[in-house]
């Protein structure tokens, strides 16, 4: 199933909470104060089933101004946003600078849910529509839908959870490979357990045992237990919210904004430069060194802006900066970042992160500014990856990578052999490569079917590879297939023999009707050692329907319980062996074998005769010379 993260947004008092709660029967609210004030404070959680089965989590956001970074926090690494607007009241202060955080945060998939229906008539539900509408055509949530509903008498619901369902369908997952990242959003005790952290983890995937870092004091952390959706899980990957259970680790020792990572992944720092736009909406002017609060992830902290392209930056307007903590933090390439204004504390703008650890840098100092832009478009390495991982069903050569890149061969042959060691990418042959992440998306797909071809044909031994591949890979030619599922079968994902494919740990195991069936087979073909009865006479014998039976037969002849002699006809592995001994000893005494004779030697007729010294010439037991046979 997906891997999806749902976010509400809002004015305070637009019912989020309420929302949320009718969505997934779960009241979000948990701390005493929230319940005596009605209103939320903190985070809160829920797990959320679509239609379909799937499940999501829905991260449940305060409306109120004065907790928007508890908001931010929670809004960092979300794939969807349910964007709550009271009918009663329409478009509020709240609602603009959430809107202007689910933008400067890239969140592109969402709903606006019109909440409170039940409190206004149809004509002023048309009429705050219509403004809805207006407000967010100006918007990166212009296309999405509004949908009218009452979280009170449930009308409108069934239309939200399927629009969640369609547009979560169109979402594409966060990879799970390369490095673990997860911001914590919330740290508490649990007895019998000791610490628990959550977070939305934005990379990678975590163990039980594994050690990770919690950033950015850089202390060693062992995982203990891991949840997901509030079920125990051995694995968790990006995507998902996850509950982490560390072992040797107080609550004082970690906070809200610390991270855990892979170890030595991330590095602490004072400096990050960035790309930074003003929101168009803000009401200052932002000048070189003016004191902000810097939120990425969950952290939030205080922080100065050097502008290094321009005396000042105005509304609306965006250029290259160096942002100055007052603490250690820890970021990534790439990373999305919100920007308020200190005081009085209001949202004015966000940006991406071009160098998480940057040195101290000169304003308009030339050189400074073209290593921005080039780390901007990011380096070499970045852009193999990025061409492999965005088309990662496709196996691309060096020629190509040339030409996406605009990079001379040798250069990416020396990258690619860097990501080979990473195990970020993988070379087919000569000259070819797809990503990791590619092989794997290929791996969970022959998987998913093996695991469902298993399941319907329990007494196979595998599925056909060239099916496999006409399903999977038929753009692939049968070289790189092969070398695709060499990689595979390395990795422990799978088993080839012969022209099958199978699960690892998939054994064929027939059950008690597979085995009465199989007893009265053997028993009917033993008393007619060279002279079986037919398919069909043992198929009426056994009582069985004609697919499970043939499934049956399948079995055997893997097996080589039986030997297919001919289309229709079938023997023993007993009668083959025993007529090679019968064949043995007549050869002992004679030269050549007629048919005839052949035939009084095992005491049958001409029908089954024929076929199985056939098959005895075509296993090289037996040669034929004219008419009659030799000993091979």
């Amino acid at each position: 199933m997906k891997r999806l993260v749902l976010g509400t947004a809002g004015h305070i008092d637009h019912g989020k909470t309420t929302l949320v709660k009718a969505l997934t029967g779960i009241e979000t609210d948990r701390l005493k104060e929230e319940k005596q004030r009605g209103i939320s404070i903190e985070l809160g959680f829920a797990p959320f089933i679509l239609p379909d089965g799937q499940k999501a989590a829905i991260v449940d956001v305060p409306g109120h101004e004065r907790f928007i970074k508890h908001m931010l926090a929670g809004a960092f690494g979300i794939d969807m946003v349910i964007f709550v607007i009271a009918a009663d009241e329409g478009v509020m202060p709240q609602t603009r600078e959430h809107m202007d955080i689910i933008e400067l945060l890239g969140v592109q998939t969402g709903i606006i849910a019109l909440t409170k229906k039940d409190m206004v008539d149809e004509d002023w539900l048309m009429l705050v529509e219509e403004e809805v509408r207006e407000y967010i055509s100006g918007t990166i949530l212009k296309d999405a839908p509004i949908i009218a509903v009452s979280a009170v008498t449930g009308e409108g619901l069934p239309e939200l959870i399927n629009e969640i369902q369609r547009l979560s369908d169109q979402i594409a997952e966060k990879p799970a490979f390369g490095k673990t990242r997860l911001p914590v959003d919330r740290v508490f005790t649990k007895a019998g357990f000791g610490t628990v952290v959550t977070g939305t983890m934005w990379s990678g995937q975590m163990e039980i045992g594994e050690i990770l870092e919690l950033m950015p004091s850089g202390k060693k952390v062992k995982i203990r237990t891991l949840q997901v959706h509030n079920d125990k899980v051995n694995t968790a990957y990006a995507g998902q919210r996850v509950a982490v259970n560390l072992q040797g680790l107080d609550v004082a020792d970690i906070e809200r904004g610390n991270w855990l990572s892979t170890p030595d992944y991330l590095s602490p720092t004072y400096r990050m430069d960035a790309r930074l736009r003003l929101l168009e909406s803000s009401s200052r002017i932002l000048k070189n060194w003016n004191r902000i609060r810097f939120h990425l992830g969950t952290d939030e902290t205080m922080a100065r802006i050097v502008l290094l392209d321009q005396d000042e930056l105005q509304p609306g307007q965006e250029g290259y900066v160096q942002i100055v903590m007052e603490k250690p933090v820890v970021g990534h390439k790439g990373d999305p970042f919100v920007i308020r204004y200190y005081s009085p504390v209001t949202t004015i703008g966000g940006g991406t992160i071009i160098d998480p650890n940057a040195t101290k840098q000169k304003r308009f100092k030339e050189e400074t500014l073209n290593e921005l832009i080039v780390k901007e478009e990011g380096n070499l390495s970045e852009m193999l990856l990025y061409e492999l991982e965005s088309n990662p069903e496709d196996v691309i050569s060096v020629d190509e990578l040339s030409k996406r890149t605009g990079n001379e061969e040798g250069k990416i042959r020396q990258e690619l052999e860097l990501l080979l060691g990473d195990n970020k990418v993988v070379a087919l042959k000569k000259d070819e490569y797809m990503s990791t992440y590619g092989l794997y998306q290929f791996a969970n797909k022959i998987i998913t079917a093996l695991e469902e071809y298993h399941q319907k044909y329990p007494l196979r031994q595998g599925h056909s590879r060239e099916e496999i591949r006409s399903r999977f890979l038929k753009n692939v030619n049968t070289k790189t297939y092969n070398l695709i599922l060499k990689e595979l079968e390395e990795a422990g994902k799978i088993e080839t023999r012969n022209n099958q494919i199978k699960l690892p740990e998939h054994i064929p195991a027939p059950g008690e009707e597979d085995l009465r069936v199989m007893t009265i087979i053997e028993r009917e073909m033993r008393q007619n050692l060279f002279a079986p009865p037919s398919l069909e006479i043992l198929r009426q014998s056994a009582r069985v329907d004609e697919a499970r039976f043939a499934e049956i037969i399948a079995y055997l002849t893997e097996k080589q319980t039986l030997i297919k002699i001919s289309q229709d006809m079938f023997f023993l592995q007993d009668a083959i062996e025993e007529g090679k001994t019968r064949l043995d000893s007549y050869f002992a005494q004679e030269r050549e074998l007629s048919l005839a004779a052949f035939r009084d030697l095992l005491d049958t007729t001409r029908k089954y005769a024929l076929p199985l010294i056939e098959y005895y010439d075509k296993i090289r037991f037996t040669h034929r010379v004219g008419d009659a046979r030799i000993k091979t």
